[in-house]
């Protein structure tokens, strides 16, 4: 192998560039080119981006996704080795070895010399292979359109009379070989029920069940980030020894480009991907109360009338969403239909007047109505009656209507429904389950292909969120962004998304499967997960189409059902976003029993614990702002040294305290749990103590689920309100987990503004000293508008002792 090094860029920069001679395959309609072009640049200390090409359509910019905000500064801190067999890259803490026989890459830790991560040639010629692809675009026969009707809403389809080629891309692959007892994680919120990835196969694309995020994270201290717009698939290169390692495609590129990110924890890697694709801005309070939905509210007094009777009843509430269907005429259009809704501003005033908010759907594919023809003129519209979400000018556009009818009327947060924004696996395909991970995958990359382009077809939801996002935040200081996505890319958490996993169907096994999906999607480095409470279709076979299998019929007048939709009410508690939402069946409390009933009090017993929590768990987003910090976390995070965890699919960490294990089988009595090891652990409903590093039965009556707490944790709980923002003149439980020493952070700030990002907010630092049995509580730091100066706290340390004390901003010592 010959290599050749080049000076096109500025030998001050230090970045290197070199050429690799290599042979291909020759493929029946191209001639291959017989150079490739290598980059690696360093981004900081701890991250270092492998670029690949080939000429003469290689660019130094990559694939220009958007995806990255963080490029590539003064190489100065890398030096660099080379002998026969190697050329080798150092930063203070990262050592990159390519190796000149194999083209492979090693990535090892500066400070101790070991590998963590290798690229590996074996099975192929080489580490990473270009084939060269053809690209075409369908032309339509006009004549041809028509609109059918999906589960998905209307559609428009056309034939396709040919397809012509404008172009060509490339396929690229890369391997890596995976450690003994190394947990892969991450690639978005996926259905095929894998915790653990090693030795998976995964099909990267977006649809209603699939939220693709192109990152992996390892129990190793490391992160990968695929910089690529297209469909992907990761699948085990060995299929005799699957765990091995994995095989990279990105189907259609300019390059190869991904970016390796060093990180002691699986926290520390998630920070690294942040520092690339951007912060996660603080939600506001309000979200981490309760929402209800469903499909769907069907007039501007029946949505005000929810809220009346949640108030009437006592039940908090902070939000209630219209869905779809609220337009007048055709599909999508941002108008509220006069006869149904004669005045969205009184509307929204009447819920805000009740002390709540209201969330709104709006899609991307306006059909046979004003909005479609007026974006048609404009030149905003792409294929399948999509709006160009990628263009700005669009954006815009679609922003001025959502802000004429919703944002200036005082709605306060979106539903960005169907954001993939299409999907090719509605129809009745003979044969075709949700199983069907494959068809499913070439289905939904067809389509998308089409309608998007092949290099940008998993880029959608990222460019529609852009255009919500940085639009309100032009318009308004005061409501901060919310928009629940049914899709996501890497990089679309800088946008104030919070994802929910699609239209599920309701079974216990679907339920078991949407815990994994969801812990994978938050390892990517995406905070904010959601699910519909109840899962979307509870009915079966009722139109004989694949997705519609759910397993209760009569809703929620079956007390099977009931039983199924309250343990999700649990589950859903220890998320990010506790919605209720389905079709089929009503879901608002009352639906399921009466005060006194032991569905309906179970239920309301954790809207109140979820209420009791806000304290702390809005300090958690405090955190995840702040801090980088993921709140619903797979097992990997803190127990990375406990191979037991490395693929428990049904528990998980909600913020440092709480381990939370869902209740997935009916009529269940009992649920084994595993207590990880490195620290013990008190039962939350019994006080029960029990050692780590080991299974135990918990007890599940339908009123609990297991829940454990950490010992060495501080817990700050409020009391039940009816609002989030309510005021209520009760001390604040500031709860202590003796056995370990223990520290949390609380957070408080406006609520619902960006005064935050001025500084306008305060934090209290609690700390527990286990061997003296002291709390310190620090001096009160920052300040903000309505901030309480003298508080009281109620310290509870948990089977020890109680005390309360009057905070004034100064320290105190306090012994118990």
């Amino acid at each position: 192998m010959q290599i050749y090094t080049t000076n096109s860029i500025p030998m001050n920069k230090r970045t290197i560039l070199f050429y690799i001679l290599f042979a291909f395959v020759l493929c029946a309609h191209a001639q291959w080119p017989k150079q490739g072009y290598q980059r690696v640049e360093f981004i900081t200390q701890n991250i270092v981006r492998i670029n690949f090409g080939v000429q003469p359509d290689y660019s130094p910019e990559g694939n220009a996704t958007g995806v990255v905000l963080r490029k590539a500064g003064s190489q100065s801190f890398v030096k660099e080795k080379d002998n026969k067999k190697k050329h080798i890259y150092m930063s203070d803490s990262l050592i990159v070895e390519y190796d000149k026989a194999t083209e492979a890459f090693t990535f090892k830790d500066k400070k101790t010399g070991k590998v963590l991560l290798s690229e590996t040639n074996t099975g192929r010629a080489y580490a990473r292979q270009a084939n060269y692809r053809v690209l075409t675009t369908p032309v339509y026969d006009e004549s041809s359109t028509r609109t059918v009707q999906s589960a998905d809403g209307q559609k428009v389809e056309k034939d396709i009379l040919r397809y012509d080629t404008i172009g060509h891309k490339w396929e690229f692959d890369v391997r890596f070989s995976w450690q003994k007892d190394e947990g892969i994680y991450g690639l978005g919120s996926h259905i095929e029920d894998y915790m653990n990835l090693r030795g998976k196969t995964q099909y990267l694309t977006q649809h209603n069940l699939k939220a693709t995020v192109p990152v992996l994270t390892s129990t190793k201290g490391y992160g990968l980030l695929f910089d690529a717009g297209c469909a992907m698939t990761i699948i085990p290169f060995d299929m005799n020894n699957p765990e091995s390692g994995a095989d990279v495609t990105f189907e259609s590129a300019k390059c190869q480009d991904y970016y390796f990110m060093k990180g002691h924890n699986l926290d520390a890697v998630v920070k690294q991907y942040r520092y690339l694709t951007g912060d996660s801005p603080m939600m506001p309070r309000y979200l981490f109360g309760y929402t209800q939905s469903k499909e769907r509210y069907c007039s501007q007094q029946e949505v005000v009338d929810i809220v009346k009777e949640y108030r009437r009843r006592q039940v908090p509430l902070d939000m209630v969403v219209q869905d779809w269907n609220y337009w007048p005429e055709g599909w999508g259009y941002m108008h509220m239909d006069p006869k149904f809704y004669p005045d969205p501003k009184a509307m929204a005033d009447s819920v805000h007047a009740l002390n709540a908010k209201l969330m709104v759907s709006i899609w991307p594919n306006p059909q046979y109505c004003p909005q479609a023809e007026d974006f048609k003129k404009r030149g905003f519209m792409l294929e399948h009656s999509v709006y160009d979400a990628f263009s700005p000018a669009a954006r815009d556009y679609y922003w001025s209507y959502a802000d004429r009818e919703f944002f200036s009327k005082g709605f306060d947060a979106w539903w960005c429904d169907c954001s993939e924004p299409l999907d090719g696996d509605w129809k009745n395909i003979p044969n075709y389950s949700h199983n069907n991970h494959k068809e499913r995958y070439e289905s939904t990359k067809k389509i998308l292909s089409e309608a998007l382009g092949e290099d940008r077809s998993n880029l959608y939801s990222l460019y529609h969120a852009m255009g919500i996002y940085e639009n309100q935040r032009k318009a308004s200081a005061e409501k901060r962004v919310v928009n629940l996505t049914r899709s996501s890319y890497a990089g679309q958490q800088r946008y104030s998304t919070i994802t929910w996993n699609g239209d599920t169907y309701a079974s216990w096994e679907s339920f078991r499967k949407q815990i994994p999906g969801g812990l994978n999607f938050m390892a990517s480095g995406c905070p904010y997960w959601s699910v519909d409470v109840g899962s979307f279709f509870t009915n079966g076979d009722r139109f004989r189409r694949w997705f519609y299998i759910g397993e209760f019929p009569k809703g929620c007048n079956d007390p099977a059902y009931r039983e199924y939709y309250t343990r999700m009410f649990q589950w859903g508690t220890f998320l990010p976003m506790l919605r209720s939402h389905g079709s089929d069946t009503p879901r608002e409390i009352w639906r399921f029993g009466e005060p006194g009933t032991p569905f309906y009090d179970a239920i309301l017993d954790m809207i109140h614990l979820r209420y009791k929590m806000l304290p702390y768990t809005y300090s958690l987003a405090a955190k995840v702002t702040n801090e980088q910090y993921t709140m619903a976390r797979l097992l990997a995070f803190d127990f990375a040294n406990d191979t037991e965890v490395l693929d428990i699919k049904d528990e998980y960490m909600f913020g440092p305290a709480f381990l939370v294990c869902p209740v997935t089988e009916p009529e269940a009595k009992t649920r084994k749990v595993y207590l990880p090891k490195g620290c013990k652990w008190t039962n939350n409903w019994t006080g029960e103590e029990y050692a780590g590093g080991q299974w135990i039965d918990a007890a599940t009556p339908i009123n609990q689920i297991p829940l454990f707490v950490r010992q060495g944790s501080i817990v700050p709980m409020g009391p039940v309100l009816q609002y989030s923002s309510q005021k209520i003149d009760e001390p604040l439980e500031i709860k202590v987990y003796p056995g370990a020493n223990a520290d949390f952070t609380l957070y408080e700030d406006e609520g619902d503004n960006y005064n935050y990002e001025q500084g306008k907010s305060a934090t209290i630092r609690f700390t527990w000293n286990d061997k003296t049995h002291t709390l310190t509580i620090s001096d009160r730091k920052g300040s903000f508008e309505g901030m309480d100066n003298t508080r009281s706290f109620r310290i509870n340390v948990i089977g020890k002792a109680e005390k309360t004390v009057i905070y004034e901003g100064k320290a105190q010592r306090i012994s118990m």
